[in-house]
């Protein structure tokens, strides 16, 4: 409806209202389509249904079209103010992208108010001017869904890193780093297989098997510790492959797919958001060309440089009022697209912030087993140490001596010399 709002237009005809009536400076009166009349600031081109108080001082009450509209979920969408008549202004607009300035303004010497909203990479945000500070979602958190909505330049400075994309390449990298310390645990249970291996192969060498006595049952007992060792090491491998490897590895065997299926659906979202968002460039020209052809019409009959009749200022003035209503349409579908985008990447970043702190509290769950299985291996190796150290302590040459020659003594009667 902006084309109803020119200052150029024709005024209605003698007789609708008394050609007496005195508006306070800068307000003229206007028919809309439909036959209402209402009026219009050609300094600040507000638009009211109530005729404007003459009384100085004392600012034009605005009608019920102007009144602002309540705050959208997101916390960043400017109020906006429809520019419609009141019938018209019936679709829900979040920004003030559709205000006079934006809508194409024929008067070049009017000053203009500053945007409130700034839009980077199809993505509207407040402007750093006119906005206060927002509250975040989760104020006492460091949260994803507070910090990634802008766009990063990428590394090389080729493009742009949608925000939601770093907090992926950080679950990935979370995924590979978890794939990497299970492969870890899977050398550690190599090199505790192949000891075991060897312990057990060293525990059946024949070295050292004739020597006797109470020293030859303690060297028995170093090569069955050997032996032991080596099952005590075979049993730690086997659990860190049941309790540690295994479910480092499988744990969200699914985790990449479903990062995928995340990252589809937000940039699914973004490429409406910026189709919407091309569609609102196209309409908001589509208007101004609309209102620029309106306004010369008008202006020509006024000084009557052309024979256009009233028609034609009809006919001009109504594809002006349908470009605005496509313009408010075509707002409208963006700000539901960037709406909806904004309600996903909260949804999924909090799941994805869900997801890290389940993956981190896995990974020092199974640490933590792993550092019990370690010391449960020391307490096994300690057992099977401490029968080879009582054996030691009870080490008696001469009592070995004793128990030999007892056993293979062939007689006491000691050889003389002999005599010449």
């Amino acid at each position: 409806m902006e084309g109803l709002k020119k200052p150029g237009m024709v005024p209605p005809p003698p007789g609708e209202e008394s050609q007496t009536v005195i508006l306070p400076p800068g307000w003229q009166s206007y028919l809309s389509p439909q036959g209402r009349r209402y009026y219009v600031n050609t300094t600040t081109n507000e638009t009211t249904w109530e005729r404007p108080s003459s009384s100085p001082g004392i600012p034009a009450s605005p009608g019920p079209h102007r009144s602002s509209l309540p705050p959208t979920v997101n916390g960043y969408h400017a109020s906006g103010t429809p520019a419609h008549p009141p019938e018209t202004a019936h679709m829900s607009v979040r920004k003030s992208t559709v205000d006079s300035q934006n809508l194409g303004s024929s008067s070049p010497g009017k000053k203009q108010s500053k945007e409130s909203t700034i839009t980077i990479n199809c993505v509207t945000f407040p402007h750093p001017d006119t906005m206060p500070e927002q509250q975040l979602l989760k104020p006492t958190e460091w949260s994803y869904c507070d910090y990634f909505w802008a766009d990063k330049k990428d590394s090389q400075g080729n493009g742009n890193v949608a925000g939601f994309e770093l907090l992926l390449q950080k679950q990935l990298k979370g995924k590979q780093m978890q794939k990497e310390m299970s492969e870890f645990i899977r050398e550690r249970i190599k090199i505790e297989e192949e000891y075991a291996k060897n312990l057990a192969k060293l525990s059946q060498n024949s070295l050292a098997a004739q020597e006797e006595g109470s020293l030859g049952e303690a060297w028995a007992q170093v090569k069955k510790s050997l032996a032991d060792e080596a099952e005590v090491h075979l049993k730690f491998s086997a659990k860190l492959h049941s309790e540690v490897e295994k479910p480092l590895m499988n744990f969200r065997e699914n985790f990449k797919k479903d990062l995928k299926k995340c990252d589809h659906h937000i940039a699914d979202l973004r490429k409406q958001l910026a189709s919407r968002y091309a569609s609102v460039e196209k309409a908001r020209k589509a208007l101004t060309e609309r209102q620029r052809d309106l306004e010369m019409k008008t202006q020509q009959l006024e000084i009557k440089l052309s024979n256009k009749t009233e028609e034609d200022i009809k006919k001009a003035r109504r594809k002006s009022t349908q470009a605005g209503d496509d313009l408010m349409r075509c707002v409208d579908l963006y700000n539901q697209a960037q709406s909806k985008w904004f309600e996903e990447m909260v949804t999924t970043t909090l799941e994805l912030e869900r997801l890290e702190v389940e993956r981190v509290e896995m990974i020092r769950q199974h640490l933590c087993q792993y550092t019990q299985l370690r010391h449960e291996t020391d307490m096994f190796n300690q057992s099977t140490v401490e029968p080879v150290d009582q054996l030691l302590r009870k080490v008696d040459p001469a009592k070995d001596r004793e128990l030999w020659v007892r056993e293979h003594k062939t007689g006491n009667i000691r050889p003389v010399d002999m005599e010449i």
